[in-house]
């Protein structure tokens, strides 16, 4: 486990009360939900994507693509927002990726995306929620958004 201290962190108590069961499974137990079982991997209007445990921005919708996966896939995050560590469950080599505010596991990252980057982030969409561009969503409902200010 690595000893970096994030800016948001909880008991594991504090996140079952504030996540669902299965954003809780995924998130902090580095679970995967089902391909195309997610609302957000269809959503297309413009705004951001932000993490559900603390309300980072991660991922501006205008660097969503479709990928065929059945999980939201985005080329580039938001600057700062996603950090990356190597990932050796399941007997593979991946590179996992999580909120860079709370260590939130948010999905993997894999060398086959579009230009410029070639990247595709490939995320879990529970553990996202959506702010509308120009609109008062989900941010603004978020119960950590003020810490986003601090």
């Amino acid at each position: 486990m690595d000893s970096k201290t994030y800016p948001v962190t909880r008991t594991d108590a504090e996140w079952r009360e504030i996540l669902t069961p299965e954003q809780y499974a995924v998130m902090r137990g580095h679970g995967t939900e089902r391909p195309g079982s997610c609302a957000l991997l269809n959503e297309k209007r413009a705004g951001t994507f932000i993490c559900v445990g603390c309300g980072q921005p991660l991922f501006v919708a205008g660097r969503k693509f479709e990928s065929g996966t059945g999980w939201p896939s985005f080329d580039t995050p938001v600057e700062g927002a996603v950090e990356t560590t190597e990932d050796r469950s399941h007997g593979m080599v991946r590179t996992e990726c999580h909120c860079a505010r709370c260590r939130s596991h948010l999905g993997h990252v894999f060398p086959d995306g579009p230009p410029p980057t070639g990247l595709r982030y490939c995320i879990n969409g529970v553990a996202m929620d959506f702010e509308p561009a120009g609109g008062v969503g989900a941010l603004s409902r978020h119960p950590t958004h003020l810490l986003m200010y601090k």
